[in-house]
């Protein structure tokens, strides 16, 4: 088979995936990342990696941000790797492959180790590629019909670059099994294996990952920062002097942040901490604005029947 060049992804052609992978904020400091490409089940290739890249290098750079929730829309969260672009890599060379799957390594690295906590919502099917993006968020919280399955070996592949955050997801015993057999297993065996942390019905999963991150936005966002970094610097690390010396440090400088004064203080005072009522304040300034759009819609429909 003849060799083809994989053209170099400028900003222009990630600009053309805007639509297929939406990105919003709320006043809460909550950003949605959102597959939408439910034609092709979500199914991502290499402009819809490079777009996913760019929104979660800017949520790592941004503080506003708290908390992020990876979703798709249509039922399935994601097929993988979509069949259109698996077909171009097979005529790729071997140095553009690698190119290529670099880039995936990387947007799968910058999603792992994102300092914001990140949830998972995953509705439908998640194949292949998608094991991994559940397996890099922190929380996974799937509706009880959905699916998972590593798929790659029915294709004469491996799942090579998500193996890292899937064998640390579920162990590595179960990967040793579901890397090789490609076996389809549902959301009640994800959470046995680790893969998932809630389930719930379909019609509840939009609440239940709104419940999540009301229990997130309570906690002091420097904090949670703080406490997602530890977890994974401390993960599989000997229990030496250094590694105590480190942990004692990291203690030490929280207790006398700005951050961590408010919160004991608060604390001890029986009072809620000030990162929660400015919250609060978002809230009902986001509640006020709901109430004064509602007023202006029934005025001007007051106006259309006076005028009938």
């Amino acid at each position: 088979m003849k060799n083809i060049t994989a053209t170099y992804i400028d900003s222009n052609i990630i600009d053309s995936a805007i639509d297929k992978v939406l990105f919003s904020v709320d006043l809460k400091g909550v950003a949605t990342v959102t597959l939408n490409n439910p034609d092709k089940h979500n199914a991502f290739d290499d402009i819809i990696i490079a777009r996913l890249t760019e929104i979660f290098n800017e949520i790592a750079s941004r503080d506003d941000i708290q908390v992020m929730v990876l979703a798709s829309t249509g039922k399935s969260f994601s097929a993988g790797a979509d069949l259109g672009w698996m077909k171009r890599m097979a005529a790729y060379s071997y140095e553009d492959n690698l190119k290529d799957a670099n880039a995936l390594a990387n947007m799968l690295k910058v999603l792992n180790f994102l300092p914001q906590p990140t949830i998972a919502k995953i509705q439908g099917a998640a194949f292949g590629g998608a094991v991994g993006l559940a397996s890099c968020c922190d929380i996974v919280i799937a509706a009880n019909k959905a699916s998972f399955c590593l798929s790659e070996v029915k294709l004469g592949l491996i799942p090579a670059t998500i193996s890292p955050y899937v064998v640390n997801a579920i162990g590595l015993k179960a990967s040793r099994r579901y890397f090789i057999t490609a076996e389809r297993f549902f959301a009640e065996t994800a959470k046995q294996l680790g893969l998932v942390d809630e389930i719930v019905k379909l019609t509840e999963l939009d609440s239940e990952v709104d419940k999540m991150i009301t229990t997130l936005l309570a906690n002091g966002p420097q904090a949670v920062r703080h406490a997602k970094k530890l977890a994974l610097d401390v993960a599989y690390q000997n229990i030496d002097d250094e590694l105590l010396k480190d942990t004692s440090e990291r203690i030490a400088r929280l207790r006398v942040s700005d951050e961590g004064q408010e919160g004991l203080g608060s604390f001890f005072e029986k009072r809620s901490p000030d990162w929660q009522s400015a919250k609060l304040m978002q809230n009902e300034v986001k509640n006020d604005v709901k109430k004064e759009a509602n007023k202006e819609f029934t005025a001007e429909s007051s106006k259309g029947s006076n005028n009938d």
